[in-house]
């Protein structure tokens, strides 16, 4: 079964880092929790529709992966993603830390770990510096993503 599971978390991340949105989608169950500090907790369809607006908004992420490590249904992983965010454009590098719950081949929890401060000084520019660290802020963010996955899930 590890075998099986770290063939699941590689082909994850390589249909992340080639833009195949759907090989991606499948590696999740459907009704999968995908947790981070910028999104915060997204279920099912939703957590599927969040990477793939993601990568639809960007087409010159880059995606690499390294220290995959499995258990009979576990899974951890360290990635990184640079990218250009919002009008401005602004370049982010993201180092994250992910971990996996697995079941029937599928990804049934995804959690990623990364500094919301550190993304945030990247991604915001001088609002990130100055606010990013508070919680109140965290929690803008957040909300504000979120409406903007609403707004791409609607239009779908």
């Amino acid at each position: 079964m590890p075998l099986n599971n770290k063939k699941l978390i590689t082909r994850f991340y390589y249909s992340f880092a080639t833009g195949k949105i759907k090989s991606m989608q499948d590696c999740y169950a459907n009704d999968v929790v995908f947790k981070d500090p910028v999104f915060g907790e997204l279920k099912g369809d939703r957590a599927k529709k969040m990477w793939e607006m993601l990568l639809n908004r960007n087409k010159d992420i880059d995606i690499s992966v390294e220290d995959i490590f499995v258990g009979e249904d576990t899974g951890t992983a360290k990635w990184r993603a640079i990218y250009r965010f919002g009008k401005k454009k602004r370049k982010v590098t993201n180092m994250v830390t992910a971990s996996f719950v697995l079941k029937d081949n599928k990804i049934i929890q995804h959690t990623d770990d990364f500094d919301f401060y550190t993304w945030a000084k990247q991604a915001l520019g001088i609002k990130g510096f100055l606010f990013g660290w508070t919680k109140w802020f965290q929690n803008k963010v957040k909300k504000e993503v979120n409406l903007l996955l609403d707004g791409y899930i609607k239009n779908q």
